[in-house]
Parts: structure tokens; C-alpha cells; sequence
């Protein structure tokens, strides 16, 4: 699934099905339907609940259908991999890696969901078909959205130091030094998991290199040993350069997960200032009780030498191994308004299902994301999700790895660009 996608596509991608869609036959009933879905997934923490929520949801509409859900979080991939070559295929998974999808199709390893095609072109058009389809046929159903040219911040933070969200680098970095001299880190990163890295310098990226170049570099036109690549990493360093501004160092930051990162700035007390992450990022925290705009609020990514309104985008598509009456159901109850609605309610979610009402999601700063999406003058899917997965997507490898190599060593933009390319020369044979 190599899409490049707009912003209006990735709000177009899922289609609004009816409630009722018979999925065992002309006239079967949600009664009628039974047995067991095993599902694999990325989400986990409070995605997971989330899911397991929805998972509630569609119980209440089929009795007879059983779903049991297990995260394998950003091991997923090497997960399914692994069931696969062991004859042992969950029923249904959801994935973060458009490639990854792909492959798997190539593979003949998923079974089309043709059966929601018309439902799908019905109500989103031919966006709705070309995003999910590969080798010619309908394999994925892109459930879940995000925006992940957001930075999420601590008003307490910001308000003790006395500074206002920032809109271009250089006022970022000023911001961020003020902050520190208020007694609070700027900048709290989940190093410990490579994908938070990628979003960064893809972030930067898009600004500095501009689409055009990006959209090279996400096909390997362009070398990561090109100029374009060392200018980004040199300004993603200055962020990871400035280590007195992260919780830790980089040590501390190599050692922290996503989550915790979270939990570092939208808190009651932070520890940090500002967590440069997703959309996501509000679905994430443990911290009861928090409240958008009096606790945490959000600034879009900062311009980068007046570069225009740009979104970098990433979502997850739920994907179908095993073929029966109890999976159709699950995926066609996805796809509907109401599975959405349950998970926009609970906050940390944007759906691309046009028919889930602004009014569900769960407060303003995420239907302004949302609208984000929708407005981006420039704006491009996840670039490392887009890459074979042995070099985007692997726990200890390819950009993961090579990125928190980075991480330790910012000063060394040279060396990472050559394993950078050296990485993804292999991925690309």
C-alpha cells in the first residue's frame, strides 16, 4: 500500500457502511452470524482499551461472535511474519505499514474484502478504492487517521515560563530555551522506540526539502546521502543536540517509551514542556482528570524557513487473513459510523469515515486536527511507514535503529545519512 495520499483522501479513505450489510448471505441476520475472530494489532495502552471498546460495541450487534484482540505494538510486523511462515495467520490485523500491506498481498497471504467494495465506492468515491487496494483487488480498510504534524504542551509549562506556542523553528528553539530556564525540560522524546524519530525528521523534512523531494526520497530516487536528507538532519539536531532540554539526555529520552513520554508533559505536575508527536498524542495519557486548553493544548509544527501549512499523515488498515461470516462482520462493523464514533468519543482518534459526526470526537483540539487534515497546503503519508518494512518499520533496525544511533551522536549527520542509505539500498534490492 505505497499511497501517496492528500489530506482530503486520508478523511475520505473508510467507508460509511449500512448497519444491517448482510455478511453470510442475502438476509442473514447479526443472530445468524457466529464464531471466532482472532485479531493481532499495533494499538496498545489506552489504544488498546479503546478497541476493546469497540470490540464491546460490535458484541452488542453479534451475539454469536466471539473477537479477541492481542497487541504486539510496533513488533507487529515481525509478529505476523512470524504466524505466517507458521501456517498461523490471525483472522484480522491491523497494521501501521502500508508496505507492509502490500507485500503481504503480493504475498497472496490476504483475502480481498470485495465484499465492502460497493459500499465503499458508494460513499467515498474512488478514493475509497484506490487507498485500500492492491495487486488490482480490495485488501485494507483504513480505520484509523492521524495527523502527525502536531506538538502537544503542558500549559503550566508554557504559562510558569512565560512564552506562547510558536510558530516558526526559530521561535521554537527560542521558546525552548526560555523554557528551560524556568526549571522544566522543553522537549520529552520516547526514544526508546524509533518510530517517535521518524516522525520527526519527517516532519522537518516535508519543510525543508519540500514535497517534491520527499516524495523522491520516499521512492529512493533520491539518495540519503543527498543534501536535502543532511540539511533536515542538521535541523532535527538541533533539537536532539540540546540535551540539557530533554528529561534524561539522550540517554533519558533512549530509555523512554512513547507513552511515558506522553505522560511527561500531560500531567498535573510535567516534567517536560512539549511532546512533538501525533494527534494521538491525548489517547495516550494515564492522567485522569485532564482538560484540553486548562491542562494541555496544541500548536501545529512549526514553519521551517516559510514553508507552507504542511501535515504529515500516518494511519492504521485493518487487513483480513481468514475468510469467514464472523470476520466479514467484524470488518464490515469497522467500517461503519458507529465503531468510529465509539472510539472519536473516547478521544486520542481521528476517523477518515466522513459519516462520524465532528460532534463525537471528544474535544475542540482534536476536530481542529482533524480540520487540519483537510486544509494542508502540502501534505504526505508517514515516509518510513511507505519503505519496505525491513527498512521503515523494524524494532533494532533501518531507521529505527539507525535514527536513535542518532539520537546518541546529532553531531554526526554525515554518518547517519550513509547508514541511512546504506540501509535502505539493501531494503530497495
Amino acid at each position: 500500500m505505497r499511497y501517496r495520499v492528500s489530506a482530503l483522501a486520508l478523511v475520505a479513505l473508510v467507508a460509511a457502511l449500512v448497519a444491517a450489510f448482510s455478511v453470510g448471505g442475502a438476509g442473514a441476520s447479526h443472530k445468524a452470524v457466529s464464531g471466532k475472530v482472532e485479531m493481532i494489532g499495533i494499538w496498545t495502552a489506552t489504544e488498546q482499551k479503546s478497541i476493546q471498546a469497540v470490540i464491546a460495541g460490535f458484541s452488542k450487534k453479534y451475539p454469536g461472535v466471539k473477537v479477541s484482540y492481542t497487541s504486539a505494538g510496533n513488533d507487529t510486523p515481525t509478529v505476523l511474519k512470524t504466524r505466517i511462515a507458521g501456517g498461523k495467520p490471525p483472522d484480522i490485523a491491523a497494521v501501521a505499514q502500508p508496505s507492509l500491506v502490500r507485500e503481504f498481498a503480493k504475498a497472496g497471504k490476504l483475502k480481498p474484502i470485495t465484499f465492502a467494495q460497493g459500499a465503499i465506492r458508494q460513499n467515498y468515491g474512488p478514493n475509497g478504492i484506490a487507498l485500500g487496494t492492491a495487486n488490482g483487488k480490495l485488501y485494507g480498510l483504513f480505520f484509523k487517521a492521524s495527523n502527525k504534524s502536531t506538538v502537544w504542551y503542558s500549559v503550566k509549562a508554557f504559562k510558569n515560563a512565560g512564552v506562547k506556542p510558536p510558530k516558526t523553528w526559530p521561535e521554537l528553539l527560542k521558546v525552548a530555551k526560555t523554557i528551560r530556564g524556568s526549571g522544566v525540560p522543553a522537549y520529552s522524546i520516547g526514544g526508546s522506540e524509533g518510530w517517535t524519530l521518524t516522525d520527526l525528521f519527517e516532519n522537518v523534512y516535508l519543510r525543508t526539502g519540500g514535497p517534491q523531494k520527499y516524495d523522491q526520497l520516499t521512492d529512493h530516487k533520491i539518495k540519503w546521502t543527498d543534501a536535502s536528507v543532511k540539511q533536515a538532519l542538521s535541523v532535527m539536531a538541533q533539537v536532539l543536540g540540546d540535551t540539557s532540554n530533554i528529561p534524561g539526555g539522550a540517554a533519558g529520552a533512549l530509555q523512554t517509551g512513547f507513552p511515558q513520554s506522553v505522560d511527561a508533559v500531560l500531567s498535573k505536575t510535567p516534567k517536560a514542556a512539549m511532546v512533538l508527536e501525533g494527534d494521538f498524542v491525548p489517547g495516550v495519557a494515564t492522567t485522569k482528570g485532564l482538560k484540553p486548553f486548562v491542562d494541555y493544548n496544541m500548536f501545529t509544527f512549526p514553519s521551517i524557513n516559510g514553508s507552507p501549512p504542511s501535515v504529515v499523515t500516518s494511519g492504521d488498515t485493518v487487513v483480513m487473513f481468514k475468510d469467514s461470516p464472523a470476520a466479514r462482520a467484524f470488518i464490515t462493523y469497522l467500517a461503519s459510523p458507529e465503531a468510529s464514533t465509539i472510539w472519536a468519543k473516547r478521544g486520542g482518534f481521528t476517523s477518515p469515515n466522513l459519516k462520524v459526526p465532528l460532534s463525537a470526537y471528544s474535544d475542540a483540539l482534536t476536530r481542529a486536527s482533524a480540520q487540519a487534515l483537510q486544509t494542508a497546503k502540502a501534505s504526505r503519508f508517514d515516509l518510513s511507514d511507505l519503505e519496505p518494512a525491513a527498512f521503515g518499520a523494524t524494532t533494532g533496525q533501518g531507521e529505527w535503529k539507525i535514527f536513535q544511533d542518532f539520537l546518541k551522536k546529532p553531531k554526526n549527520v554525515n554518518g547517519t545519512a550513509s547508514a541511512l542509505e546504506s540501509a535502505a539500498a539493501k531494503a530497495f534490492k
